[in-house]
């Protein structure tokens, strides 16, 4: 893991996600499952579907990061392209009643950052494994 930058990613990753979307549910008590308006975890607002969600992908971020380097480019790769999705379409959910993750400015900046951040491992890191797939198929 040490070696590959998108295995260590994936896994610090997993684990923050996992332990944001836990750390959720001690905020979101009372909350609807799709409330519009969700509950501050620090400056993010949350409801419990927004926690299921990390949950979600902190796991499969966390499995991929202990798997294999492909496998964390991969999903590195996916859950940034999706990210950068939540985070383009958030500019436009916040304070509508399509806002079902409970988003707030904040959310989108740190999906965005996180897009960023994901979608550049995982397209220009560990070259060599994607080559060498290519070679073995």
């Amino acid at each position: 893991m040490r070696t590959s930058p998108n295995r260590l990613l994936a896994t610090i990753f997993g684990a923050v996600y996992l332990l944001v979307g836990i750390a959720g549910f001690f905020v979101t008590s009372g909350i609807g499952f799709f409330a519009t308006e969700g509950r501050n975890l620090i400056i993010f607002e949350v409801n419990p579907l927004h926690n299921i969600i990390h949950l979600a992908i902190g796991a499969a971020l966390l499995l991929a990061g202990l798997s294999s380097v492909a496998a964390s480019k991969g999903v590195n790769t996916t859950i940034g392209g999706v990210y950068l999705l939540v985070g383009v379409l958030g500019l436009f959910l916040v304070g509508s009643s399509l806002n079902i993750i409970a988003l707030n400015g904040a959310d989108n900046v740190l999906h965005l950052a996180s897009a960023v951040l994901l979608l550049g491992v995982g397209l220009s890191q560990d070259k060599n494994v994607a080559a060498s797939h290519r070679v073995a198929v």
